[in-house]
């Protein structure tokens, strides 16, 4: 379902992922609040292996991706 929604940012994700529907989300965004921060979601993005990129205040990381687009992996 592609509803265009977009939410504000939230500090408590916890509650959007714990009853599922999270096959639903397009892109979630990790936002970086300090360098040592980037550092340690970095590495544990790179571990994991998820299909993301940087952006100005931290990460975007896909939970699916429409046919033809190109996703590269962190």
């Amino acid at each position: 379902m592609d509803s265009g929604y977009i939410c504000n940012w939230d500090g408590e994700w916890f509650y959007h992922f714990k009853d599922g529907g999270y096959h639903d989300i397009e892109w979630v965004e990790i936002k970086i609040t300090s360098s040592a921060q980037d550092a340690a979601v970095l590495e544990t993005l790179k571990t994991i292996h998820v299909p993301g990129h940087r952006i100005e205040h931290g990460f975007r990381i896909y939970g699916y991706f429409k046919d033809g687009e190109f996703i590269d992996y962190i």
